[in-house]
């Protein structure tokens, strides 16, 4: 840190020398030159560091993402709960009149206008003097964020928190507490094993929390590179989205690394001597949605799926479900298949090389791509792309040839994402023509025994 001096010509009346010599002598900062013999005036040097004279700070907030916000503070550092603020008290020698500011939404995705924001602030050099005291002191940084938002979707759930969590604070090796704001039971009952992994310490319902809780060190926010994605060049350690699904299923005690997909490993087992003399099938998991874009005709479906050669496991993911089951589920198969849809990020759990065979929509080939197509290939997963035709899809049967979510899907999208949503997203069922589909399920075949 500069120091930099100043002198200050001082008069006092001769009664106040003992008194402002002991002010003098009690500050670290500042020296006194009185003569040898009782004269005045008294000169004063003061030392100031350089940051009082207005040479610039690294700013506690960094607002520049077009994703996110982040705030990240280190030393005198506390959080109140109860009124959603972070405060921070600078060395005595670094404050200064007033006290920068800043309000953000402590999660993934600023744009989102109905999270509450967390206040942070630096204290003046009065409010300094006045702050709170601590009613708990920690060891350990903090990490304050939300989980409201679009969460209760399993995408957003990962591409929103989990990911962005991971991102965050995976490189503090569980030595980091969760302040939560807008937490959500349910989000903590499903996800508890990510959760207390990445964290060993409790995690504290910031919003009902009256304390003033100290730390070394407060982060405020969720850093986040792409939707259901990690860049390398931004991560800490260089994550990838690899690192992320060996992370998930290591959390989730699944095989480690190094055995290859089910049917193989049982071909492998039988050639080796096994005593299973039953032919072996690919076992494929067939995402049933109970919603939109389900598949009308899933009997059909299932049967041709067997015909073709594979074991069927049908499933309908439900919020409330235990991961650790599913999670294992998911592992034992081969394929996960389903329609473009949340319930496909139940790929993090597939092993390297499984297949994701994601049955795309009427018009939404972009959207399948960008949402699971590049990560299934980031994540070592092999991905297969079945894109339905106007026919397949009940958009056809509901508003006839002529409708333009019909006839010319890319002008729809033209017009506005509430339009696309309404008709390719929310409108749209499918009735998958198996005819047509039975050579996709061929090409499976041979790519699983490749």
């Amino acid at each position: 840190m500069m120091l930099v001096a100043s002198w200050t010509k001082c008069s006092f009346g001769k009664n106040s020398v003992k008194r402002v010599m002991g002010i003098i002598e009690a500050t670290s900062n500042t020296v006194s030159l009185l003569p040898q013999e009782t004269h005045f005036p008294l000169y004063v040097i003061s030392f100031h560091s350089s940051s009082e004279l207005g040479a610039p700070r690294k700013p506690i907030c960094d607002l520049s993402d077009p994703r996110y916000d982040i705030c990240e503070i280190s030393g005198d550092t506390g959080a109140i709960g109860a009124n959603r603020t972070v405060f921070y008290v600078p060395p005595a020698d670094e404050r200064g009149p007033d006290g920068p500011e800043w309000a953000i939404r402590d999660q993934s995705r600023k744009d989102l206008g109905y999270i509450d924001k967390v206040n942070v602030k630096t204290l003046s050099a009065a409010q300094s003097l006045l702050a709170p005291e601590c009613t708990s002191r920690h060891a350990v940084p903090a990490l304050v964020f939300a989980m409201n938002g679009l969460t209760s979707n399993p995408w957003h759930d990962f591409s929103d928190v989990l990911i962005p969590l991971f991102i965050t604070t995976r490189a503090y090796d569980g030595e980091i507490q969760f302040l939560v704001t807008d937490l959500r039971t349910w989000f903590v009952d499903k996800y508890g094993l990510i959760l207390t992994n990445l964290s060993r310490y409790d995690i504290i319902d910031f919003n009902k929390d009256t304390g003033v809780r100290c730390y070394p060190h407060i982060l405020v926010g969720l850093r986040s590179h792409a939707d259901l994605g990690i860049d390398p060049a931004r991560a800490p350690h260089n994550y990838t989205m690899l690192d992320f699904r060996m992370y998930i299923r290591d959390v989730f005690s699944l095989p480690p690394e190094g055995q290859g997909i089910p049917y193989k490993e049982a071909k492998k087992k039988n050639k080796n001597g096994g005593t299973n003399t039953k032919e072996q099938k690919p076992r494929l998991m067939l995402i049933n949605r109970a919603g939109i874009r389900k598949f009308v005709n899933l009997p059909v479906i299932s049967a041709a799926v067997q015909a073709a050669g594979f074991e069927v496991l049908v499933v309908e993911p439900l919020r409330d479900m235990r991961l650790e089951d599913f999670s294992r589920q998911v592992d034992s198969c081969d394929v996960l298949m389903g329609a473009h849809g949340a319930a496909l990020t139940s790929f993090f759990f597939l092993r390297t090389n499984a297949v994701m065979l994601q049955v795309v929509p009427w018009g939404l080939e972009r959207e399948a791509m960008s949402y699971f197509g590049v990560h299934a290939k980031d994540m070592m997963l092999q991905d297969i792309e079945y894109s339905i035709t106007v026919e397949e899809s009940t958009l056809y049967e509901k508003y006839g040839k002529d409708h333009l979510a019909v006839r010319d899907p890319e002008a729809l999208r033209k017009q506005g994402w509430q339009l696309l949503r309404k008709y390719l997203w929310d409108e749209q069922d499918i009735r998958l023509n198996v005819t047509r589909f039975t050579p996709t399920l061929h090409q499976l075949l041979r790519t699983l025994g490749e």
